[in-house]
């Protein structure tokens, strides 16, 4: 099991950007295979909601939106703390245009009543200190929601490497980690937000990941 830091994260990543794998394909890589991991676990799943971040990790909850509404499947995007602000993100956000998706801001909605699965895709390995009243409201909505809780790389509101839970972090049921595990993955106080815990491959090479972890 290879642990890595989220500064040892980031480092592989510029490894692989700079090995030729872009960080647009590693996104496009992480958004699929959670969605095939999704999938495999909920397969009878018709109504996904994406609760997507201004990141990169909602970036990966574009993709999925876009996958499974091209699957067919009824999907809504809520945009918990407004539009993306990262080039990769936004590239995503407007690959959905044109496809049947919903999308409003958490503001505009008072629940995600009616999704099977709901991919928390808010936070990812940057997040530190305490949730801000967006994301709280975010994290509150999906925690409520009756539904099959889904996290991208770790439940928003945890802290990577420590595993320092904040007040009304998601707790999941699945949690698609992606490329290496992660300390709050592994460590006591964390490990039972994630719920089970997948490692997804999203093409990183093995060269990329010498000296670290």
């Amino acid at each position: 099991m290879r642990i890595v830091t989220a500064a040892q994260m980031k480092q592989i990543e510029r490894n692989a950007d700079a090995s030729g794998l872009s960080y647009l394909q590693m996104m496009e890589n992480a958004g699929t295979s959670a969605y095939q991991v999704i999938r495999a676990h909920r397969p009878d799943a018709h109504a996904l909601a994406i609760v997507a971040g201004k990141g990169n990790n909602g970036g990966d909850g574009f993709v999925i939106a876009r996958l499974a509404a091209q699957d067919g499947l009824a999907v809504r995007v809520v945009l918990a703390e407004g539009e993306p602000v990262t080039a990769d993100a936004q590239t995503n956000f407007r690959r959905l245009d044109g496809l049947d998706v919903t999308v409003c801001t958490i503001e505009q909605t008072d629940g995600l009543t009616g999704a099977d699965v709901v991919v928390d895709a808010l936070y990812g390995t940057g997040f530190h200190g305490a949730l801000r009243p967006s994301g709280a409201r975010a994290c509150r909505l999906m925690n409520e929601s009756g539904a099959y809780i889904a996290a991208l790389d770790l439940p928003s509101g945890i802290h990577a490497d420590t595993g320092a839970v904040a007040e009304g972090a998601v707790r999941a049921h699945l949690t698609v980690t992606f490329d290496s595990y992660k300390p709050l993955h592994v460590q006591e106080i964390s490990k039972p937000y994630c719920g089970e815990i997948v490692l997804a491959d999203i093409g990183i090479s093995e060269e990329c990941h010498n000296g670290i972890g």
